[in-house]
């Protein structure tokens, strides 16, 4: 399983991208922010965007937790 290991949302806010200047410039759209406000799964080049913006790498911002229930 894949989690967020930040809020997303309020991070960019700390970078000074807000949900309406996102929408403006288009970087990223509404459907792709409420991902990150329900905590779904989104595309790599929207990780490549937010490891650019936040100046990090993706293991700043996801981590994979392994799936007790399945089969090894």
């Amino acid at each position: 399983m894949i989690k967020y290991k930040i809020d997303i949302l309020a991070e960019l806010k700390e970078k000074g991208y807000s949900t309406y200047k996102m929408r403006q410039n288009r970087i990223f759209g509404e459907a792709t922010i409420q991902k990150f406000r329900a905590k779904e799964h989104f595309n790599f080049d929207n990780l490549n965007t937010l490891c650019r913006l936040l100046n990090c790498q993706p293991g700043d911002i996801i981590e994979y937790i392994p799936d007790s229930t399945q089969d090894k």
